[in-house]
């Protein structure tokens, strides 16, 4: 029996590495832990049934009455029930997040191995402080007003879904500014019975207009508004969006691309944002989640737009979904109709980019970018997300041609390695002051009150995640694996880092610069970064669903705090969907 019964065990311990782990280390702790459970369980199955052989086997033996079977097997399920009520009950209760909490401290604190400094609470300079003193004084050269309003979109076939929209239109308006600009940005919030901020995705402002309440400043309420104020220094492709609820608001249309130029460049007709958006997972909608609803900008379905042949194109391609539609998905993109180049990633120009041929995939996890340039010939050009095929962008010289949806098994782009190196100010043979290493994982268990799939970073979910502690100028190196089923668009917030390898290898084509790095299954990255923007910056999955249920960590800087406080009783809900 016991054989059979062992096999079984094994079976289970199987199908729980096939589903819940991936080839990622560490491997040794996976390999001591099943095969551990295996041999207590066939040692316990072992002593129970050589106990039942010794009082069954002998002359006089009697197997038991069928009452007691019967008294003993309603006890059991008796048991086992109370068991797993109670642990249901507790679960709930025990996990539950404090209606107030301080996001800039954490017990978990990882000083990567450089010197140690006392709790970020015990620190002298706020984050309130952090506004980037005289580089942001004087007249500003760009103004802009977002103000908040609930509204109506349709996203296709006739469907419409109730939405919240930044100045009563979906994306918002797409903010454009130029490099050294000083921007002032006046959030207004009309929205009844709601708080929301505005987080600028991938531009380095001062952390105290970084927008996440409870963490930089506190979330603007219904009739009141609040102003940002920051210098412009990169030049490139971004977003921004509320990062109040942020899985919910986001869902809800409460984002716009953010564009800057170069120095004194003009706005040119045929450089466009595109903002693509996936509206399955708004939960009160009249969509299927099984569907998909792809938006390009405003329309559902085929959007068109008249652009003369021979002029240079430069779609600034924005993935604006909070999820994907599953979770091992990466948003992946085509451009048919002609050949292209992939100009930039991630706000930061590509070196050297080479031709690549029409059909290509784009891979852009939510939350990054991709621009694509190229010469617009006289037949219409096609982007598609092949989430939707049904969906896309269609560029013609007279603007109402339609095009083919393209085929799904064009060739891969590798980012890491496409264009040409160049120098770096650090690279992998650099002497770090810290090194940090981050495993993403992900399992079944409770999290603020409920039952739900967690997704782990070093098996914790926030607020018992670490928080990376540097001092100003340290240059920090961050290994990462994922070691779950998802994939894990890595954003963090105020810094760009430089990725070194993947799975091992180097990093051989132009220099890779970003601020959101898609952590597929199994694949394992190293990243470094210049701590040189002090603060207390969110690091956390971009794929918001993971967010909301545990994926959420810091980078803190020695000596800085944060007198704001989150937790639904101080009104600061970075994360979730509370309003679902």
């Amino acid at each position: 029996m016991v054989p059979i019964q062992a096999v079984g065990v094994a079976g289970l311990l199987s199908e729980y590495m096939l589903m819940l782990l991936r080839p990622a280390p560490p491997y040794t702790s996976n390999a001591l832990a099943v095969n551990g459970i295996l041999l207590v369980v066939a040692g316990l199955l072992w002593w129970r049934q050589t106990r039942r052989q010794a009082r069954l086997g002998g002359p006089e033996a009697r197997p038991p009455r069928l009452v007691f079977r019967l008294v003993r097997g309603v006890a059991g399920l008796a048991l086992t029930a109370a068991v797993v009520t109670g642990t249901l009950v507790v679960g709930l209760a025990v996990t539950r997040l404090p209606g107030s909490f301080d996001m800039s401290h954490s017990e978990q604190m990882d000083f990567g191995g450089g010197p140690e400094s006392g709790p970020a609470h015990h620190g002298t300079v706020s984050v309130a402080d952090l506004t980037g003193g005289a580089d942001v004084t004087g007249k500003p050269d760009k103004s802009f007003t977002l103000t908040a309003v609930k509204t109506r979109l349709t996203v296709g076939a006739g469907r419409t879904v109730d939405t919240w929209a930044y100045n009563g239109q979906v994306p918002g308006p797409t903010l454009t500014m130029n490099e050294g600009d000083l921007v002032e940005v006046t959030l207004i919030n009309q929205i009844p019975d709601a708080a929301l901020t505005v987080h600028w995705h991938g531009l380095d402002v001062p952390n105290s207009q970084d927008g996440v309440p409870g963490v930089t400043q506190d979330a603007v309420r219904t009739g009141q508004r609040h102003v940002y104020r920051f210098r412009v220094h990169q030049v490139g492709t971004f977003w921004y969006h509320s990062h109040q609820s942020a899985y919910g608001q986001v869902d809800r249309g409460l984002y716009g691309a953010l564009v800057a130029l170069p120095r004194g460049a003009s706005p040119d007709p045929y450089d466009m944002a595109v903002t693509v958006h996936d509206w399955k997972v708004l939960k009160k909608d009249p969509l299927s989640r099984t569907e998909s609803a792809v938006t390009f900008d405003r329309a559902g379905g085929l959007t068109r737009r008249a652009v003369p042949a021979g002029r240079q194109v430069r779609l600034r391609v924005v993935v604006t979904s909070s999820a994907a539609l599953s979770d091992e998905v990466t948003p992946t993109f085509v451009l048919t109709g002609t050949p292209f180049r992939v100009a930039a990633t991630d706000g930061t120009e590509i070196n050297q980019p080479g031709e690549l041929p029409a059909g290509t995939r784009i891979p852009v996890g939510t939350g990054g970018r991709a621009d694509l340039t190229f010469t617009m010939p006289d037949g219409p050009v096609r982007l598609t997300d092949l989430e939707d095929p049904n969906a896309g962008l269609v560029l013609s010289p007279d603007g109402t041609a339609s095009a083919p949806a393209p085929p799904a098994d064009g060739p891969l782009f590798e980012r890491w390695t496409y264009g040409a190196p160049a120098p770096t100010p650090f690279g992998a043979k650099s002497t770090f002051d810290r090194q940090f290493t981050l495993v993403l994982d992900d399992r079944p268990g409770f999290y603020d009150g409920q039952f739900v799939g967690l997704r782990t970073i070093n098996g914790k979910v926030f607020p018992d995640t670490p928080m990376l502690m540097v001092r100003e100028g340290d240059l920090a190196k961050i290994t990462v694996a994922s070691r779950g089923h998802a994939s894990h668009p890595m954003h963090l917030h105020g810094h760009q880092v430089l990725v070194l390898s993947k799975n091992g290898t180097p990093v051989t084509g132009s220099p890779w610069w970003t601020d959101t790095l898609e952590v597929r299954p199994g694949d394992s990255y190293e990243m470094a970064f210049r701590a040189n923007n002090p603060g207390i910056w969110m690091d956390h999955c971009h794929n918001l669903h993971h967010a909301a249920t545990g994926m959420v960590m810091h980078l803190g800087y020695e000596g800085v705090t944060s007198p704001y406080r989150a937790g639904r009783g101080t009104g600061n809900t970075p994360e979730g969907d509370d309003d679902h």
